[in-house]
């Protein structure tokens, strides 16, 4: 079974799937240093939509890159994550039509609040991705996904190549402080809008 059926058959048991080792650490290596490379770009990630969206370090303290579909920095791994996006629409019927994703990094010390990915009223966000880039990440740094499942919480540590994949609308999750900063690459599978081709 590949690693792509794998994450379907646990998203169709559990909602939730964690996947180590989804990129090498050359790949992994390779996405951090592009991370670095433009972390000049980042700006602070804020919370609501619209005309309610704040900045709010009380909330969370991350600051983001939005990568466009064709990156060429990150081709390799958006195409296999464009492959993952197929299995799941010939597993699980989940009508996804596009990844939108970010690149991500929490300063040391900073956090993300308990929170649910999918914004009130609105169902287009299906599945959350979670693309661990932190080579050589030990426990002791902190750091970890909290996701609160039926069964209790349940930590991921962000060791580099990690894949974590959960339905959007299921799992109220947050980001524990670190005592480095933490790299990732996140996102959402999406259907498409009421109305949009």
């Amino acid at each position: 079974m590949t690693g792509y059926a794998c994450v379907a058959d646990a998203l169709a048991e559990h909602g939730l799937a964690v996947l180590p080792d989804f990129l090498g650490r050359d790949e992994t290596e390779r996405l951090a240093a592009v991370c670095r490379a433009r972390r000049e770009r980042f700006a602070r990630a804020g919370v609501g939509r619209a005309d309610g969206h704040t900045v709010n370090a009380a909330i969370r303290g991350d600051d983001v890159l939005w990568l466009d579909d064709d990156d060429p920095a990150a081709a390799s791994v958006l195409a296999r994550l464009g492959a993952l996006q197929d299995e799941l629409n010939r597993s699980l019927y989940l009508g996804l039509a596009r990844l939108e994703c970010h690149l991500a990094a929490y300063p040391a010390g900073t956090f993300y609040k308990r929170h649910l990915d999918q914004h009130r009223g609105e169902d287009t966000r299906v599945v959350t991705i979670v693309l661990y880039l932190n080579p050589d990440w030990r426990e002791e740094h902190g750091g970890q996904l909290r996701i609160y499942t039926e069964e209790g919480p349940h930590d991921v540590l962000p060791v580099g190549g990690t894949l974590v994949t959960f339905l959007s609308d299921r799992f109220e999750h947050e980001v524990l402080p670190a005592t480095r900063e933490r790299l990732s690459l996140t996102g959402w599978f999406r259907r498409r809008e009421s109305g949009v081709l």
